[in-house]
């Protein structure tokens, strides 16, 4: 039960007595609410790399409804590992009755005996985070001896109340993804890593960054107002501008790599938002999220194919033949020969062109081991038909 915690406070003593530190651990956060079978395929291949699951187990709505979900426990316990159970207070709940959601917590967490720890995943605003405290406060015994966790948010750094409120539980996970508005992308590398650098200063318990597995698509009004994003579930509408946001693997893992090689003090480990599976096409891979967290990335060069798809016209492929996932390429430049193109699936003809090149618009990654079509076109016989790309991919 309280393996997860040791091993945290096992770090964090051997880095204030120089020792050098174990390395950094990763969990995975389970968002899903249906527990179907590639979750659960996904959760038993997974079991070997992952040190904890933290389960989405309920949520208070912004609307004040509290619904509690039924994760799958014996998939859990078959795989092995610790559960931290994770409650969701949605930010934009303006109050709430801190008693009474005490104690649903509570409950919850006892009908768990065996539970590694509570989490409160709560994007508080900053002002409330006095009231926040409180909270927690009044939380924290209430559990007992179960482990009580928070997220946190790089806008409470700075804030007078932020000491005191990570002073309460006994770990945090610093949230570095989808905090920006849509406009400035999915996760920056280089302001995320200042933000590490700076939340350690704030919290003497052992901490996590909570990085990102998936991509979302976002669309604006004409007049430039947020419509929707599209990332877990399809989006409502489509707006008049839309745009795919992405974390790239390569970019994520370049930077776990920096975390490990100039570790923050009191940094324990990765939590992964969110665990991966074949039903969820806006995430990477399983292989993938793997090559990430063993540092053995698959790569190989992109492969373009022409197809003949009748009528003097070829379907326009790209292939990634690697057992990791691939940015689309910004641009793909059609072999000599090729006449007249246009662009699908995120792709556009490069107008005024001196040979047809298809531009990545709303691209989205290519999976492992998968070919799928980005145009068409109209070549001379005697083109090339097969070519490999070199180019700079869509990060």
């Amino acid at each position: 039960m309280f393996r997860s915690l040791s091993l945290a406070f096992a770090t964090a003593l051997l880095m204030a007595c120089g020792g050098a530190p174990a390395p950094l651990s990763h969990d995975a956060y389970i968002w899903q609410r249906q527990w179907t079978p590639s979750l659960r395929s996904a959760i038993g291949a997974s079991g070997d790399v992952v040190r904890d699951w933290r389960v989405l187990v309920a949520q208070a709505s912004r609307d004040g409804r509290f619904q509690v979900f039924m994760p799958d426990r014996a998939t859990l316990a078959a795989s092995h590992r610790p559960v931290v159970l994770v409650v969701r207070i949605d930010g934009r709940l303006a109050t709430f009755d801190a008693e009474v959601l005490r104690e649903r917590i509570a409950r919850i967490a006892a009908g768990w005996p065996n539970a590694a720890g509570v989490e409160i995943d709560y994007d508080c605003p900053t002002a409330r985070l006095p009231a926040y405290a409180a909270f927690l406060r009044e939380l924290k015994p209430a559990l007992g001896a179960t482990p009580l966790s928070i997220t946190a948010l790089p806008t409470w750094i700075g804030a007078p109340e932020l000491d005191a409120v990570l002073a309460i539980p006994d770990e945090s996970v610093l949230q570095v993804h989808a905090v920006q508005a849509p406009q400035a992308g999915l996760f920056n590398p280089v302001i995320a890593a200042e933000w590490v650098k700076n939340y350690a200063k704030h919290t003497h318990k052992p901490f996590r960054v909570a990085l990102p597995t998936y991509g979302s698509r976002v669309s604006w009004n004409d007049d430039g107002t947020l419509l929707a994003v599209e990332s877990e579930q399809a989006a409502l509408a489509a707006g008049a501008v839309s745009s795919e946001l992405y974390a790239s693997a390569d970019t994520v893992l370049a930077f776990v790599q920096q975390l490990s090689a100039d570790r923050p003090r009191g940094l324990a480990g990765i939590v992964w938002f969110r665990l991966p599976t074949t039903d969820d096409t806006r995430a990477w891979s399983l292989a993938t999220w793997r090559g990430v967290i063993t540092n053995q990335l698959d790569r190989a060069p992109l492969r373009l194919h022409l197809r003949d798809a009748g009528n003097g016209a070829s379907d326009v492929l790209l292939e990634n033949p690697a057992s990791a996932d691939a940015s689309a390429p910004e641009r793909v430049a059609l072999p000599a020969g090729c006449e007249l193109a246009d662009g699908i699936d995120g792709y556009r003809l490069e107008p005024n062109g001196p040979t047809p090149t298809l531009v990545a618009a709303l691209a989205r990654p290519l999976r492992a081991h998968t070919t799928r079509a980005i145009g068409w076109a109209r070549c001379r016989p005697g083109t090339l038909t097969t070519l490999t790309l070199q180019g700079t991919p869509v990060s």
